[in-house]
Order: C-alpha cells, then structure tokens, then sequence
C-alpha cells in the first residue's frame, strides 16, 4: 500500500488517503508516484495537489498528517509547531525544545512556554 497526502494551496497537509499496489503497479518510491497522483486526481479532482509519503519515513522526513505542512523545497512533511520557542531540525524536520528534556526516566515533566522550560508534573508514587 501506498500514502498519498492532500496538500492545500497554503501547503499544508487536508487528508492521507491509501492507494493499492495495483493502482501504482508495484512500483517503488519514486516511480510510484506519478500514478498515485493520477489516481488521486481521479477521484478527486484533476485541480487537486497530492505527494507521496512514506509511512515509515523512509522518503519526506515524516509521514504526513492532518495539520502537516509539506515544505518543497525541503521535499519534507513537518508537522504543526508545538510551541512557539521550539526549533526545527533541519536533518529531522523535527521541533526541539530550546533545552533538551530532563533524562530522568522516573518523573514526568511538561512544557511550560512562559517560562521556556521543563516543569515536572509528576513524581514516582505521588498523585
């Protein structure tokens, strides 16, 4: 099976659809891609703008999603910045943190934007 994504005329991501193998004929990404478009177009609409994505992430950074952008240039899906602070990595098109997430495995912490940190919201044991 293959993943078409739906792109806006703003580049961001409207749906993901799946299409057969038959309809793009076996191929492999990227000579599937032409024909899953054609396909796509078909159903709906010839003005629609669709590009592959790959559900294991193997091409396009990301898999696509509903609030996704698709970047041309970087030939990457990105998804919606978390908050406003956070960075992008361009080797990911992952959002960062501006401090890395604190390595204690036994607490939970959360994000707090006003004060551009972690805060832990929970400890081992307490409610």
């Amino acid at each position: 099976m293959a993943h078409f994504a739906q792109i806006d005329e703003a580049g961001g991501v409207t749906q993901v659809i799946v299409v057969s193998n038959a309809e793009i004929k076996d191929l492999p990404f990227p000579e599937s891609e032409p024909l899953g478009v054609a396909f796509c177009q078909s159903l709906f609409g010839s003005n629609s703008h669709w590009v592959q994505t790959s559900y294991n992430g193997s091409f396009r950074k990301n898999y696509a999603g509903l609030g996704y952008g698709y970047d041309a240039e970087r030939d990457a899906f990105i998804p919606p910045q978390p908050y406003p602070s956070w960075v992008l990595i361009e080797s990911s098109c992952q959002w960062e943190a501006p401090i890395p997430y604190p390595g204690d495995k036994d607490h939970f912490y959360s994000w707090d934007e006003d004060s551009i940190s972690w805060k832990l919201i929970s400890e081992p044991g307490v409610e």
